[in-house]
């Protein structure tokens, strides 16, 4: 057996464990970057193998907590892809506006940059008020980072680009409060937010999303747990919801491509197609 056969058998072994003590569920997540994902970990760990972090995992709670700061490196931007949000003020929003009270679900929120962003976006658009989001992730730390809504102030630079990109119509610095290196979000921004923790892999569906944003998530997925969470986006989704995925993913090769309906293919946006 060869050593990375073995490391195979490894990693194979530590997402079980993983999930029968802590019910994560990582056992789905594309192996080429699990694994080198767990190996950066298991280095800065101070662990001479894989199955030597499992032991410490299984034993040591705080590594545990430590190992999955490596697992779902949080890794997030405001407004990426401008044209991805460019898009939604021209196609999505003018739908959005028809309705009395609108539902969205920011799927793999992160840090909370994307929650954000959406949340300008929506009271630029006059939506904020009778938008609920619902912006979840499975890492309590980020969670907790989205949920204050303090930032370093070196990134509103280029935070401030994306956004004029993306039709920004007010002066960015106008929704933060800048001081000490850092700045702070528009409390108002997130009056209409629910942070929770929800995995693709385990948790159950939110009903009667008028629009579900999942972007650069599926990416680290396999195909098995892409089909399960596409599945859970379809129908979370009401009759004709949105959905909007990250720039390098897509529905094409899924179970899923007759289902939604492309309103914006380079920007990743769909639509539910009708039944």
């Amino acid at each position: 057996m060869s050593v990375a056969d073995s490391i195979n058998i490894e990693l194979l072994l530590l997402m079980e464990a993983i999930y029968l003590k802590y019910s994560y569920d990582f056992r789905d997540y594309s192996v080429a970057s699990q694994k080198r994902r767990v190996l950066h970990a298991m280095h800065q760990l101070d662990c001479a193998s894989i199955s030597e972090l499992q032991a410490r995992v299984l034993h040591e709670p705080d590594i545990f907590a430590r190992l999955l700061q490596y697992l779902t490196i949080p890794t997030s931007e405001m407004f990426r892809d401008p044209a991805y949000f460019s898009a939604l003020r021209e196609l999505v929003v003018p739908h959005l506006q028809t309705y009395p009270s609108i539902k969205i679900w920011i799927a793999g929120c992160s840090t909370g940059e994307e929650v954000y962003s959406m949340a300008i976006l929506l009271k630029e658009e006059g939506l904020l008020d009778r938008a609920i989001i619902y912006a979840t992730d499975i890492n309590p730390q980020s969670l907790e980072k989205a949920k204050k809504g303090v930032y370093p102030l070196d990134r509103m630079r280029a935070y401030t680009a994306s956004y004029q990109m993306a039709g920004g119509r007010a002066a960015f610095s106008d929704y933060f409060t800048a001081a000490y290196g850092g700045v702070l979000f528009d409390r108002s921004l997130t009056d209409n937010v629910s942070f929770a923790d929800h995995s693709l892999a385990t948790d159950s569906v939110f009903s009667e999303m008028h629009l579900v944003c999942c972007r650069n998530v599926l990416i680290y997925f396999n195909r098995t747990l892409q089909e399960r969470a596409l599945g859970l986006f379809h129908e979370s989704l009401c009759h004709r919801g949105f959905l909007g995925l990250g720039s390098k993913e897509s529905i094409d090769f899924s179970s899923y491509s007759t289902r939604f309906e492309h309103i914006a293919k380079a920007e990743r946006l769909f639509r539910k197609a009708a039944k």
